[in-house]
């Protein structure tokens, strides 16, 4: 599949509707072009999940989709593509989704992968991106590097990039992003650091890689993360992208630039983790 053809493919599938639509439309849309073969689910800590590949200190991918879609099977081809270039085994934890399990769900479940794992290195995207920052600051001794691609950090209103970037994101737009965000953070002011980890103690971050493109709805919220934790003493290296969608590393197939983000997290897990 190419870039023409996906874009195609985003636009023919919408993600709306009840959750279990979202749910099952979000899964069609991720499984475009080559899909490896699915590994049998696992339980790690309580939680199931799958792993990809093998070998070399582990990697754990919170996965995106706002907390109410997404899965190991949604995140199959970047995870798989990320055990291939990093010849390290990936596990995708299937953490419990909102708005059945509201936060914090997830980190306690994300918690309990990364005790039974142990020592480790994290990627997160999207929602899984703050998901991640959250478990890195949470077990700071487990967690040796950490990959956040479009992470969501701010609901408080900072970005002028959720608004501006809405009608050229094909796959994300402000009041969707909303919309799912309070099926799982809700319940909390928006800023709160749970709900925005631009709020957090961010110092006890590890290494930081953090990678979005210049039209998406979460620019910003990566551009904010980028300097508050970098104005906190933590070592950050950003990707930023043009002319992309948001979470186009979903599909390592189709454009060029998505298996170079996946390059650019293995080398970066590669450069300041132990293997």
């Amino acid at each position: 599949m190419d870039r023409a053809a996906l874009e195609q493919h985003i636009r023919n599938t919408p993600v709306v509707g009840s959750p279990a639509n979202m749910r099952a439309a979000f899964l069609t849309l991720a499984q475009a072009g080559t899909v490896p073969d699915l590994p049998p689910q696992q339980d790690v800590g309580g939680c199931p999940g799958r792993w990809f590949g093998q070998g070399g200190k582990p990697i754990i991918w919170l996965h995106g989709g706002g907390y109410v879609f997404g899965g190991s099977d949604s995140h199959a081809a970047p995870a798989q593509a990320l055990a291939d270039l990093s010849g390290r085994a990936v596990f995708v934890p299937d953490y419990p989704l909102a708005p059945e399990h509201p936060w914090p769900a997830q980190l306690n479940a994300a918690v309990a992968v990364a005790d039974a794992i142990g020592p480790c290195d994290l990627v997160g995207d999207s929602a899984g991106g703050h998901l991640a920052l959250h478990l890195a600051l949470d077990r700071s001794d487990l967690i040796g590097t950490l990959a956040v691609l479009s992470p969501n950090t701010d609901r408080s209103g900072q970005s002028t990039t959720r608004a501006r970037n809405t009608v050229c994101d094909l796959m994300n737009d402000d009041a969707q992003d909303r919309r799912l965000s309070d099926m799982a953070l809700g319940h909390l002011r928006d800023d709160d650091p749970a709900a925005s980890p631009l709020y957090a103690d961010l110092g006890k971050l590890p290494p930081l890689f953090v990678s979005a493109t210049t039209t998406e709805v979460l620019l910003d919220d990566s551009l904010m993360l980028v300097r508050a934790a970098a104005r906190q003493g933590v070592c950050v290296t950003a990707a930023i992208l043009p002319n992309l969608f948001h979470m186009w590393h979903l599909w390592p197939d189709a454009t060029p630039q998505a298996l170079e983000t996946l390059r650019h997290v293995a080398g970066h897990l590669g450069e300041t983790g132990s293997q």
